[in-house]
Order: C-alpha cells, then sequence, then structure tokens
C-alpha cells in the first residue's frame, strides 16, 4: 500500500523506513546523528502499571536496536471517554514514567485522544555515533547470531487474554518484556566497531519476519538452528492453542521466504508457531563477525545477558531469506 510513496533525496537521511530498520537515523549539525521510533500498542497484561511500563521498554529497545543511546520521549495513549476508572490511566502512566526513568530518558509531554480501545506507547528520540550505526543492513556471510532473550510472549500474551496460562509461565514473560535491553546494547557499544554487523530487535513480525527483513537488506540467508532458541519454559507446549492473529498474518506475509525443513525433518507445529509469533519487548537478534563472536558472546554475558547463539549467516539462496534447521 505504501509502495508509492517516493524516496527521500536529503543527504543528511542515514537510516529511513526503505530498509526495514527499527528506527531512523539523521545527521544533525554539529554534533551527533539523532535515531527516532515510535510503537504503541494494545494492553497486553492485566495490570495497568505493567503495561504501562512493558510498553516503555518495548518502545525504546527500537533505539537500543541502532546502536543509539534513548534521551526523550513522547507519551501516545488513547483511552475511551467513559468505562475505565482514573486510577488505571494514571497506573499506565505511573508504569510507563518509571520505565523510562529506568532507562534515563526523559518525558517531555505526549498526546491523548478519545478511543474505545486502550493504546498506550511513545515516540522515542536519541542520539548516536553516525560511525557506529547498528542497522539490520550489514550481516554477511560466515556472521554467527545471537538472541539476547526468550521467545513466546505473543503465545503468552494470548493465553493470558484467555486465562488459560500457568503463573509461573506468565510471570516468565512478563518479567522478560519489562526487562530494558540496554544492557545489551552498552554491551555492544563497548565493543571495537566492526565486531557486529549488524542487529535489530525482535518484535511485531517475529523472530521470522525479522530476520527475514536483516536477510533481504544484507543480501545473504540467515540459518536458525530451532534447538537452540531460547524459549520460556512450557511455552512450547500451549503454542498451537494459543495463536494470534499476529502469528496468522506473519506465516501469510512471510512463510514464502522460508524453508522450515533441512533434508526430510520438517519442523514441528509448536516451534513453527513460535517463530512466527509477534513479541513484545522481544531481545536482540545480532549477527557478528566469525572471528569475533566469542567476544560478542563474552561482552554480552559479562552485561549479565544471557545472549544464546542461535544461528549463522550465509551466502545468499535464491528465493529464501530463512532457512530452519530443526
Amino acid at each position: 500500500m505504501l509502495s508509492d510513496i517516493p524516496a527521500q533525496t536529503d543527504d543528511r537521511i542515514l537510516i529511513d523506513f526503505r530498509t526495514s530498520d527499527d528506527a531512523g537515523v539523521y545527521r544533525w549539525e554539529g554534533g551527533p546523528a539523532i535515531v527516532q521510533t515510535v510503537d504503541f500498542f494494545t494492553p497486553i497484561v492485566d495490570d495497568p502499571y505493567t503495561y504501562g511500563q512493558i510498553a516503555a521498554a518495548n518502545a525504546v529497545s527500537d533505539i537500543y536496536a541502532m546502536g543509539g543511546r534513548p534521551l526523550t520521549a513522547l507519551a501516545i495513549a488513547a483511552f475511551p471517554k467513559e468505562d475505565i476508572d482514573p486510577d488505571t490511566i494514571r497506573a499506565i502512566f505511573r508504569g510507563g514514567f518509571d520505565k523510562l526513568r529506568e532507562a534515563g530518558v526523559a518525558l517531555l509531554g505526549g498526546h491523548t485522544v478519545q478511543d474505545p480501545e486502550i493504546k498506550f506507547g511513545y515516540a522515542v528520540t536519541g542520539a548516536i555515533d553516525p560511525a557506529r550505526i547498528l542497522s539490520n543492513a550489514g550481516a554477511r556471510p560466515g556472521d554467527v547470531l545471537f538472541l539476547t532473550k526468550p521467545l513466546g510472549t505473543g503465545i503468552v500474551g494470548t493465553a493470558i487474554k484467555f486465562d488459560r496460562i500457568a503463573p509461573a509461565l506468565a510471570s516468565q514473560a512478563i518479567a522478560s518484556m519489562r526487562t530494558l535491553n540496554r544492557a545489551a546494547a552498552e554491551a555492544l557499544q563497548r565493543l571495537p566497531p566492526g565486531a557486529v554487523h549488524a542487529c535489530t530487535d525482535i518484535t511485531g513480525f517475529g523472530l521470522i519476519g525479522h530476520a527475514c527483513e536483516m536477510a533481504a537488506a544484507s543480501g545473504v540467508t540467515l540459518v536458525i538452528d530451532a534447538a537452540e532458541l531460547p524459549v520460556f519454559d512450557g511455552v512450547l507446549s500451549i503454542a498451537t492453542r494459543n495463536r494470534s492473529g499476529g502469528m496468522g498474518s506473519n506465516q501469510d506475509h512471510f512463510s514464502g521466504f522460508v524453508r522450515l525443513t533441512d533434508g526430510a525433518q520438517p519442523v514441528t507445529p509448536d516451534v513453527e508457531s513460535l517463530l512466527y509469533d509477534p513479541q513484545t519487548s522481544g531481545g536482540l537478534l545480532i549477527a557478528a563477525g566469525p572471528d569475533r563472536a566469542d567476544e560478542v558472546e563474552a561482552a554480552l554475558r559479562g552485561g549479565s545477558v544471557p545472549a544464546q547463539k542461535v544461528g549463522t549467516a550465509e551466502a545468499p539462496t535464491a528465493g529464501i531469506r530463512v532457512r530452519i534447521r530443526p
């Protein structure tokens, strides 16, 4: 629908929507470039304060994924005119504010509208060194792929809505969604330039979708080892029963670029659901040079980031952006 939007010619634009990156980057006169993003969504948990925290962590994640430092935020909110307790609205905003403060981000203001369905999030602006932008377009054949958070938040969110989830599993996923990607981003920034070739965060398009975007932008095929993927304890057992609409949309859109078999061995239905599951405040998918992969892993673990090797990049295969090894 948006394919006829003309290409921009402003040479101060370093990254925009054309590479499907997490945020845009604009070269600012006399200083570092600015990096900007926006994200908001409907509630995925029952507690309003926690919802606000997750919305904030999710919004600033795009800045971290680009290698930037988030600085300011503007709230974006929609609330029904009636049938909502003012304390609920207050708790949502307070949860978001507290998480922004944890990230060192200043809340400048925002905008609200009336809507029958609650929506909340932020537009975030940060600073970034133009020489250290982590685009999703830099992965190279031979790169090692890391993922910094478990998968399954979309499955958990759907199960929460229908009250068919164990409290321990819900707690795992909520804790992960509330966790900033700040530690991972700071660990990557401490590495020498060139150690990391590409980076993106895993959000609404799921692991498959964001991996497809990285592969397309980089001109490679990503090979993901399904057996190595970090997942929340117990999420696979409820995956096929808790498919969200977003999961189906992701599968419809990206499945034509994906090979789900390695020889004669197919990926099981629960793992396939996990691969397409839309994530909220998910982890970073990182492509590191093969000669620096151990250094990257050590830096992440040194920052208390539970990074997991999940695959490699290889020379492109015609028509295939992502190949899954069971």
